[in-house]
């Protein structure tokens, strides 16, 4: 069974999406354990402080070294952990190649920044992938942790009952997008489904859908600036 470890100032914005759907059902199956720790519980002043201005002056507010600390070194006191993620604009940008490589691993923790950021101290001292979800910025890591939780439940032997429909999806095999898919009715509202794909035809089928694939992919790298 995967474990996921989450380190987060706001657990509560995470509990939904990790009790839903596929996630939800992954747990459910015993295929993964989800935690998500409140980065709260681990500082002991007697207002629980977890933020701080940044020295150096600057606008915003920097989450503390100390809680961090107190709850990472725990949890490698008690367990190994294969990757230390740390979300972060800086990291290496995620692809459907990264998330394949954690599916396959067995105790992942991510450590999800909020306000400004954190203390760089803590993504020195634990962080073995900086992971970034985009050219953009959040309000925090708990985003990116979820798009990086989905990804990679996903993949789990069990987790989806059609076994073969995570090997076909885009990107899944390179850069590659997927020939666009139809279902009932054959015609709504004027539009209608292609016809060869109610032909019957397997090979006129399998045709049309290359085809579409090759068009779709090349479409994506022209916008995306990949050619």
């Amino acid at each position: 069974m995967m474990r996921i470890d989450v380190i987060s100032a706001v657990p509560d914005s995470l509990v939904s999406p990790l009790n839903t759907s596929i996630i939800k059902r992954a747990q459910e199956r015993e295929l993964v354990e989800i935690f998500v720790h409140n980065l709260r519980d681990y500082a002991y002043d007697k207002h629980k402080q977890i933020d701080d201005k940044p020295f150096g002056g600057g606008p915003g507010m920097l989450l503390k070294p100390e809680p961090f600390f107190e709850c990472i070194e725990k949890f490698l006191s008690e367990r190994k952990y294969d990757h230390v993620i740390f979300p972060s604009p800086g990291g290496k940008f995620y692809d459907q190649k990264t998330a394949n490589k954690f599916s396959l691993k067995k105790k992942i923790m991510i450590i999800a920044g909020h306000y400004k950021g954190i203390d760089d101290r803590v993504r020195q001292k634990f962080a073995t992938d900086e992971i970034s979800i985009g050219r953009y910025v959040l309000t925090g890591g708990e985003i990116a942790a979820l798009v990086i939780i989905d990804s990679v439940v996903r993949l789990i032997p069990g987790v989806l009952n059609d076994s073969e429909s995570a090997l076909n999806d885009s990107l899944m095999d390179g850069d590659i997008i997927e020939a666009p898919y139809y279902t009932r009715p054959a015609e709504y509202k004027n539009l209608k489904v292609p016809e060869v794909l109610l032909s019957g035809h397997e090979k006129k089928i399998k045709d049309w859908k290359e085809e579409q694939s090759k068009l779709l992919t090349d479409k994506w790298k022209k916008i995306n600036n990949l050619e």
